[in-house]
């Protein structure tokens, strides 16, 4: 049995990554060019890294499966990144960050990690501004801040609606850069299929190129996935369609141990769903909740009439309007965290006082016109006011936004040590991917701060003590190693045994049925009911799925829909493992809301004597339950507390 050692250093918890760096074994410059690091994902997280390894001489090799780096999802993230420099002087420090990220996750995040992603973020500013990325600026040259839910400061840094894009075209053009002066290599339109082991250690990956169906081999010292995370396993969530979850549950196919994985964000901010035949949703940032007020309708027959088009929102008098945040979290209002708006709006939405279809609350903004002008709201949102008006076609700045909550953002993934290595030596794990930094909600503007400090300031220190003693270790030829030729076979095994089904029904029928599964019984509110329901229907789809799905086409060239077969038939054994992961978890946290474990007021109700763990799977074989493993959680900087955000 695997034994969970998250190699934490002693010592407090503000002195932890500097012992670190002051004892972690190096590599000499010299050798740095004996050692090949692969990068799955060119993301915030796989892009910094890459180019970080490089600049300091190791040989790089990035994989993406878009046409190019400048395309991971990383560049939907609107709102902005967060960073403890306390600029407008209301009180931030990197202590505040950590606590607030900590509370945020609901006490269910490691605590030496998340120290550690404060403690670092300060830096990741300079290094954006360093790289050009045109953050916001006040009237006199320094950069503005505004805030995010979750936090009673202003730390969170931004370039409009667009601070996750600027900031990957300042990751892009620092890996760019490298790949000029042939320290990385880089392969677009390339899809990792699997992990190689060898001797019990990570050494390459199996690859399909998506244009002509090859299947490669390649080696590596060393391997890091930073490939995000797995929302789309909802079929509809604010991801983009290409997002997936394949990598990392190939990699827990082959020993990496999975942490968390029933940890979903809803997020509370977006487009409603509109129809039958939509294929994704479109978030409106978090940020929007800075000037704009959430409400719906105190009367219920208002609701109704909204709903039946007899009245518009602005005809509702200021009076009759429950901005139900603002009464119910006073001090936080209307930016507490997304776990807590989120079940708000549902809540609301659930006794009858929802709009649009039913499944909607307002976000407005007329007050802050009022206050501010609508020039400053354009300059702040504008490309967000316009997305907006494309998709409803309606005017935000005359008629309020209708918003209700969708999948987002993914706390659990890959079970990392403080090093970020994974359960599988040589295997780290970066971003999104891995379950280490947010516990069961992550904090808005968290996921760019994570994704960089993981690649720029992180993973070049800790990859450093893992490779100092795989000097002596010869690059290996994956045509002739007999572990690159097994894996290879056992992939080019399972894509002959998706083509030959020739089912009648697509790979996204069978997808929106999984989607349907899970956000039924495994989205915003899980019973124990629902969850063993789930996890009897996802088999049931699993089964029907190898026999039923249809992949038109050929394996040896490019084939969308063989790619999206391969995605889902994971998605499958991935959204049965969330299920059961939700189910063990008897408790309410984050993200995690259990109906049966609420306070009378309807929050999440925890069970710290019983649950203050990370929830370890641990992979047993095909069709087997996975074993779980526990990594107890200790807070010793931080006082643990039932959430409050009311006072």
């Amino acid at each position: 049995m695997a034994i969970l050692n998250s190699k934490i250093p002693e010592g407090p918890v503000h002195l932890k990554w500097s012992k670190y760096k002051e004892t972690q074994n190096l590599v000499n410059p010299a050798n740095k060019r004996k050692l090949d690091i692969i990068v799955v994902g060119t993301g915030l997280a796989g892009a910094s890294a890459a180019a970080s390894f490089a600049e300091m001489g190791f040989k790089v090799k990035a994989f993406c499966y878009q046409d190019s780096p400048r395309r991971a999802h990383s560049i939907a993230a609107q709102g902005g990144i967060n960073a403890a420099k306390n600029y407008p002087n209301d009180g931030d420090s990197i202590y505040r960050l950590f606590y607030d990220t900590v509370k945020g996750g609901d006490y269910r995040a490691r605590e030496s990690n998340v120290y550690r992603l404060a403690e670092v973020s300060n830096a990741i500013i300079d290094q954006a501004v360093a790289q050009g990325v045109p953050f916001a600026r006040e009237y006199g040259g320094y950069l503005s801040n505004r805030s995010f839910g979750g936090a009673q400061v202003s730390r969170t840094f931004y370039a409009k609606g667009q601070t996750g894009q600027q900031l990957l075209l300042g990751a892009y053009s620092s890996l760019n850069r490298q790949i000029g002066l042939g320290t990385v290599e880089m392969y677009n339109r390339t899809e990792m299929m699997d992990v190689v082991i060898v001797d019990g250690r990570a050494r390459g990956i199996v690859t399909r190129n998506m244009l002509n169906g090859k299947i490669e081999s390649h080696f590596g010292h060393a391997v890091v996935l930073a490939t995000g995370g797995y929302g789309n396993v909802f079929f509809l969530s604010t991801n983009a369609m290409g997002s997936n979850g394949s990598a990392i549950w190939k990699a827990y196919k082959k020993g990496a141990m999975f942490s968390n994985p029933a940890f979903v964000q809803i997020h509370p901010t977006c487009i409603p769903v509109h129809g039958e035949f939509q294929s994704k949703l479109t978030l409106m940032s978090e940020s929007l909740r800075n000037d704009g007020r959430i409400w719906v309708p105190k009367k219920k027959e208002d609701a109704e009439a909204i709903r039946a088009g007899k009245m518009k929102p602005t005809q509702i008098a200021e009076e009759d309007r429950d901005y139900y945040l603002e009464r119910r979290y006073p001090a936080f209002g209307n930016l507490v965290p997304r776990d807590v708006a989120s079940r708000a709006a549902k809540e609301r939405c659930d006794a009858g006082y929802g709009v649009g279809s039913g499944q909607a609350v307002y976000l407005d903004f007329k007050t802050a016109i009022e206050r501010l002008g609508q020039k400053v709201i354009e300059d702040r949102y504008g490309n967000l006011f316009q997305m907006y008006e494309k998709i409803v076609d309606e005017n935000p700045y005359l008629t309020p936004m209708m918003i209700y909550p969708a999948i987002h953002y993914t706390m659990g993934g890959l079970w990392v040590d403080y090093e970020l290595q994974s359960t599988v030596p040589g295997l780290f794990v970066a971003g999104e991917a891995n379950f280490s930094d947010h516990g069961a909600n992550r904090l808005g503007a968290s996921a760019l701060m994570q994704g960089l400090a993981d690649g720029y300031f992180v993973l070049p220190y800790t990859i450093q003590n893992y490779l100092a003693d795989q000097i002596g270790v010869a690059r290996m030829k994956p045509q002739e190693h007999a572990a690159f030729k097994q894996a290879e076979e056992e992939v080019r095994t399972f894509i002959n045994k998706m083509m030959s089904v020739k089912g009648n029904e697509s790979v996204d029928s069978l997808h929106k049925r999984l989607g349907k599964i899970m956000w039924d019984y495994v989205g915003m509110a899980r019973n124990k009911e629902g969850l063993e329901l789930a996890i009897k229907e996802i088999q049931k789809l699993k089964k029907e799925f190898w026999e039923k799905v249809r992949i038109p086409g050929k394996a040896d060239s490019l084939n969308t829909e063989l790619e999206k077969a391969n995605r889902v038939a994971d998605f499958l054994e991935l959204g049965e493992l969330m299920a059961r992961d939700a189910l063990m978890r008897e408790e309410s946290c984050g993200g995690h809301f259990r109906e049966e474990h609420q306070t009378p007021e309807g929050e999440a109700l925890r069970h710290d004597e019983q649950f203050m763990f990370v929830g370890t799977w641990e992979y047993k074989g095909e069709n087997q339950e996975a074993m779980l493993h526990k990594e107890g959680l200790k807070y010793e900087a931080i006082e643990v507390k039932v959430r409050n955000y009311k006072k």
